[in-house]
């Protein structure tokens, strides 16, 4: 079984609300206001990963 190193332990977590009123993420309010659901707290690190995979997208 992996075991979690410090810092991931502890990282802190964030509303959608909060993360869309922070100045990291002024210019990608639109995508976090897509994909992230209200009431789900996320890590800057999964919010990052998330607009990172939704960049790399495929366009149809």
């Amino acid at each position: 079984m992996a075991t979690k190193t410090n810092a991931e332990a502890v990282a802190p977590v964030h509303t959608k609300a909060q993360l869309l009123a922070s100045k990291k993420y002024a210019n990608r309010q639109d995508i976090i206001n897509a994909l992230l659901e209200d009431g789900k707290t996320y890590t800057t690190a999964q919010v990052d990963a998330l607009i990172e995979k939704f960049m790399k997208g495929q366009v149809k």
